[in-house]
C-alpha cells in the first residue's frame, strides 16, 4: 500500500519563513549595525609628490615622502570584534572622537586643520629655504563651543575672531592674555568674521577652567600664507594638522632640490608651527604599521621628553616617539624611528644619512 506524506502544517510553513528572516537580519546587523563607537587603525601611506605642486619646482629625485593617515570607520559588530583581535586597533567612544560635533561640522574643523598644516608647512619650507614668504595672522579660528559660553548662539565653529574690544593680537596667546585679565562677569565685544562676513557680539566673560576669564571656546590659529613661487597642495579628503612635518619636508625638497631621501621611502607625522616646532599627534602606533606596509625604512616621529605627569595623559601613557619605536620594534624592526623635535632635525637627519 503506498504511503501518503502528511500534508505541511501552516505553522511548519511560517516557522521555516520566520526562522529565515531572523537569521539574516541578525547576518545584516553583524555586518552594518552601526554602533555609537569608532574603530581606528592602520590608514593610508600617500605619495606627497602627488599631492604637492611648486610652480617651476618640480620633484624629479627617486624616492618618496609618505603622509600618512589613521584608518577612521564607523564601529558595527563584525568591524568591533577585528578590532578587539587585532592588537593595533583601538576603539574609541564616538564622542572622544567628534567631541560630540555633528558629522558636518567635524569634517569642517578637520579641513580647517588641514589647511592649517599647510599654511605652516609652507611657511617653514620656504622660510628654511630662504625663499619669499609672507605670513599674515588673521585670527583666533572657532574650533568648539562650551554649552555654557555666553557667546553660543552668535559665535558658530568656523567663525574668526579678528578683535576683542577694539584690539587686535598677532597670536591666539596674545588674544588670551587679554581675556584673562578681564573680570569674570565683565562685559565684552568681539568682531569675527561669519562665512566671509564681519560680525559684532558682547556679552559677559564666564569663568573657564584655569579660574580666570574666558569665552568658552576652543581655538587655534587662523593664518594666510604668500608664497613666491606658488603652491598648490591638495590632499583630498585627507584632513587633520599631523601631516604639517611631512608637507614641510616636500615643500623643501621641491624649492632646494635636494637630494634628502636617497631613494627611500621616507615617512612621518607630527604638526608644525610657524617656528618649525614639530608636535604630537594621535594613533602613530598605526602610521606605523601603514609605513611599514608601504615599505618605508625612516619613519620621523614627534620627540616629546616623558615626565610622569605627561606620561599619564598620553596615549598608551607614551609619548610618540616612545609608542612609535616599541611598535617597529616589534611589527617593522628593519624600520629606522627618529626622533624629531624640529623641522631642522629632521632635515638634518636626511643629509647626514
Amino acid at each position: 500500500m503506498k504511503m501518503q506524506t502528511k500534508p505541511e502544517t501552516w505553522w511548519h510553513r511560517w516557522r521555516s519563513t520566520i526562522l529565515t528572516t531572523i537569521t539574516v537580519v541578525l547576518v545584516a546587523g553583524f555586518f552594518l549595525l552601526p554602533l555609537p563607537e569608532y574603530i581606528e587603525g592602520p590608514g593610508d601611506a600617500n605619495d606627497l609628490k602627488q599631492m604637492v605642486t611648486v610652480k617651476g619646482h618640480p620633484d624629479d629625485r627617486s624616492g618618496d615622502f609618505l603622509l600618512m593617515t589613521v584608518a577612521l570607520t564607523k564601529a558595527r559588530p563584525v568591524s568591533l570584534l577585528k578590532a578587539k583581535l587585532i592588537p593595533y586597533y583601538s576603539v574609541e567612544p564616538e564622542a572622544a572622537v567628534t567631541g560630540g560635533q555633528s558629522s558636518q561640522t567635524y569634517t569642517k574643523v578637520q579641513d580647517f586643520y588641514m589647511q592649517s598644516a599647510i599654511n605652516e608647512a609652507k611657511y617653514t619650507a620656504f622660510h628654511a629655504a630662504n625663499k619669499p614668504v609672507s605670513r599674515q595672522y588673521l585670527g583666533i579660528y572657532v574650533v568648539d563651543l562650551n554649552d555654557q559660553s555666553p557667546f553660543k548662539g552668535q559665535l558658530h565653529v568656523g567663525d574668526t575672531i579678528t578683535q576683542v574690544d577694539g584690539h587686535h593680537y598677532n597670536s591666539a596667546a596674545g588674544f588670551q592674555k587679554y581675556i584673562q585679565h578681564q573680570k569674570i562677569g565683565q562685559k565684552l565685544t568681539i568682531e569675527y568674521q561669519h562665512n566671509g562676513k564681519p560680525k559684532q557680539a558682547t556679552e559677559k566673560l564666564m569663568k573657564i577652567q584655569t579660574g580666570t576669564a574666558g569665552i568658552g571656546i576652543t581655538l587655534t590659529d587662523n593664518v594666510k600664507v604668500t608664497t613666491k613661487p606658488a603652491v598648490r597642495v591638495n590632499t583630498g579628503a585627507i584632513g587633520g594638522s599631523s601631516g604639517g612635518l611631512m608637507l614641510s619636508l616636500q615643500l623643501y625638497q621641491q624649492l632646494t632640490n635636494k637630494n634628502l631621501r636617497h631613494g627611500k621611502q621616507i615617512a612621518g607625522t607630527g604638526t608644525i608651527d610657524g617656528d618649525g616646532n614639530v608636535g604630537e599627534i594621535g594613533g602613530i602606533d598605526k602610521k606605523v604599521i601603514a609605513a611599514k606596509k608601504a615599505g618605508a625604512t625612516v619613519f620621523f616621529a614627534p620627540y616629546q621628553k616623558p615626565s610622569r605627569l605627561l606620561l599619564k595623559y598620553e596615549e598608551h601613557h607614551q609619548t610618540n616617539y616612545q609608542l612609535a619605536k616599541a611598535t617597529a620594534k616589534k611589527y617593522a624592526p628593519d624600520m629606522k624611528v627618529v626622533p624629531v623635535k624640529t623641522f631642522s632635525d629632521a632635515v638634518n637627519y636626511l643629509e647626514t644619512h
